[in-house]
């Protein structure tokens, strides 16, 4: 399946790995949106920022003040690996819609590492640590799952073909396989999100999707980003 918008195209796009995206589709955010649900304790609301208002910010992130990040809102267009999909999906303050397979016909799309990215896991569970494999392995790695890819598939296609409906046609695909999905989030939960998923500890599959949308909250919420920057990367 092609992605649902053509990729060159896109306004606010961020490429993820072989064939992934995140696009900022929507955007009600910004600092002021911060400054001004804080400030309503005191029946006051400001219609520009000033100095006093980006102390307000540290201030509120610092001392873990989390509601006034909550009156505002990201929505974005994700395309990732169904295994990334499903570890985003734990995140439960936020809401999503996803591409279904019940009624639209499956992606071609698999993801397939880079050559630096097999690696091997080493340690005890909940302390792993993750190295790199000889050339050789990364590459008979990339052929195994590219050819496991190409069967899976093509079964898919003849189970449809034969009549089969495509919800159970589509057990046969892996986790490899691609979707998307629309994400809505206010900016605290957004933060939680790029706390956890853009920490060395994740994944690093969805750790470049993380780093991706952490780029947007960079850019729309530049106080609030610094701040949370500054507060060792805690959401308030």
């Amino acid at each position: 399946m092609a992605a649902v918008t053509d990729a060159p195209a896109i306004p606010d796009y961020r490429p993820v790995l072989d064939h992934g995206f995140v696009r900022l589709d929507a955007v009600m955010a910004d600092d002021l949106s911060v400054v001004n649900a804080a400030r309503v304790s005191f029946a006051r609301h400001k219609d520009a920022m000033d100095a006093s208002d980006e102390g307000l910010i540290r201030f509120l992130l610092r001392e873990r003040h989390g509601t006034p990040f909550e009156h505002n809102s990201f929505r974005f267009h994700i395309r990732c690996p169904i295994f990334v999909a499903r570890e985003w999906f734990r995140h439960r303050i936020g809401s999503f819609n996803e591409f279904s397979m019940r009624y639209a016909k499956a992606t071609e799309d698999f993801y397939v590492p880079a050559p630096e990215d097999v690696r091997t896991q080493v340690g005890k569970p909940g302390a792993y640590t993750f190295e790199s494999v000889e050339p050789e392995l990364a590459e008979s790695t990339r052929a195994t799952l590219e050819s496991v890819y190409r069967t899976a598939y093509e079964a898919y296609e003849e189970l449809v073909e034969a009549g089969v409906a495509r919800e159970i046609a589509r057990c046969v695909l892996p986790v490899g396989a691609y979707t998307e999905f629309f994400w809505t989030v206010n900016a605290r939960a957004l933060m939680n999100f790029v706390s956890l998923r853009a920490a060395e500890t994740a994944q690093r599959e969805i750790r470049r999707y993380a780093e991706a949308v952490e780029s947007f909250l960079a850019e729309k919420m530049p106080v609030t980003y610094e701040a949370f920057v500054a507060n060792d990367r805690t959401a308030p």
